[in-house]
């Protein structure tokens, strides 16, 4: 059986946000790309979605290798963002871990194994003419 340890907020890039830092969506979305990074996520797309969306700021799509990683992601980033001051993230999904979805306010994540992410395409659902590689 594995045991999960905690995260060390000196560990990564994601949880070294400065005690004061502004908390804005953009800085969200920051904090957001540097956990994807941290945890080796693949393929990560940031659209933005300021004036285009209600739901939104900013939407991110990324791919973990096994369900097991995109679990292990989305954990993680929920925990990085309450850390960082952006309160408490919505998950769903996790139980299969085929497409989790993160809520985090003003940044909506969505976490794919990669044959789930091609079957539902978001990227070409939500592309404005500005999508980027993040």
């Amino acid at each position: 059986m594995t045991s999960v340890q905690p995260i060390s907020a000196s560990a990564d890039k994601a949880s070294q946000v400065p005690v004061k830092a502004e908390k804005t969506a953009a800085a969200l979305h920051d904090l957001i790309l540097a956990s994807l990074d941290d945890d080796q996520a693949m393929e990560v797309v940031s659209l933005a979605l300021e004036g285009k969306s209600s739901i939104a700021d900013y939407m991110v799509i990324a791919s973990g290798r096994s369900t097991r990683q995109v679990a292990s992601m989305a954990q993680k980033l929920a925990e990085r963002v309450k850390h960082g001051g952006y309160g408490h993230a919505r998950i769903e999904g996790l139980p299969a871990a085929d497409w989790v979805l993160i809520d985090a306010g003003d940044v909506v994540v969505h976490l794919f194994r990669p044959e789930v992410r091609t079957f539902y395409n978001l990227e070409r659902m939500w592309n404005f003419g500005d999508a980027g590689a993040a």
